[in-house]
């Protein structure tokens, strides 16, 4: 019983020592968003003050909006790209079906910078001049592959006879698709699109490299705050995580919530 009791501690204190290592720093961030000094390291007293030149930065302001309208732009596009394709995908015979896996794999794969050069070089090459639509092409080719395996195994569950019945019954293709098919696929396409936002909103590599002049992200931006000491950078980090967090919760919590609906609904 003691020997149980020191291994369950043991496990605790390792888990405990670990998540300080990851967490800590984001904590500490977050709490000297509130410092009324510009120093990142004394507490000399709370204050929203850098909230406050946060919002009233326009530069930071532009930048928050190009992230906002590029994350959803590209996870709208990714997201009927990935969910049609995921469908055309499973009706595919087996070769065809590894093959385009094997294909949309490697984004995924792929080293973010490896991916970043590449879409650049494709750019110059084609003398295409780079800046916002440039990197909302980016997002969207990199978000779509994520779409794509959300959606699959919502597929692989789906009684293949619903769809033919509905054709039978008078239904057009189209409206099989969307009226059988989609609705019970949705938890499968709305944890795709979630996961295609969560990648375009705090992308770093692929936007740096696909941006032109004048055209920045959050991410960007605060690469190249981080040169001098601006105590803004703490306020919009926090911003950030806090949104990141809700969109991870509502990914992971999303699943048993509708199980939860499906089994009482039964």
């Amino acid at each position: 019983m003691v020997g149980l009791k020191k291994h369950n501690f043991t496990k605790f204190f390792i888990l405990f020592g670990v998540m300080s290592f990851f967490y800590l720093p984001i904590l500490s961030l977050m709490i000297f968003s509130f410092n009324d000094s510009r120093s990142l390291t004394s507490w000399s007293g709370f204050s929203l003050q850098w909230y406050q030149a946060l919002f009233e930065n326009r530069e930071m302001m532009t930048a928050i909006t190009t992230t906002i309208t590029i994350a959803l732009i590209s996870t709208f596009v990714a997201t009927v790209m990935g969910t049609l394709a995921a469908i055309g995908i499973s009706k595919s015979r087996r070769l065809i079906k590894e093959l385009v896996l094997s294909v949309n794999s490697f984004p995924i794969l792929n080293p973010e910078i490896v991916t970043a050069i590449g879409l650049m070089l494709l750019y110059s090459s084609l003398n295409v001049e780079k800046g916002f639509m440039t990197m909302l092409l980016a997002h969207i080719i990199f978000s779509t592959p994520y779409v794509i395996l959300s959606v699959l195994p919502r597929l692989r569950r789906l009684d293949p006879d619903i769809a033919e019945a509905a054709l039978d019954l008078g239904a057009t293709p189209l409206q099989a698709l969307w009226k059988v098919i989609v609705p019970m696929i949705t938890p499968g396409i709305i944890s795709g699109a979630l996961i295609a936002f969560t990648m375009s909103f705090d992308d770093f590599v692929i936007s740096y490299f696909v941006s032109g002049n004048g055209v920045k992200n959050i991410s960007i931006l605060v690469y190249t705050m981080s040169k001098r000491i601006n105590p803004t950078i703490n306020a919009l980090s926090t911003i950030l995580v806090v949104i990141i967090t809700i969109v991870l919760l509502v990914v992971n919590l999303y699943p048993y919530i509708t199980k939860k609906e499906m089994k009482e609904a039964e």
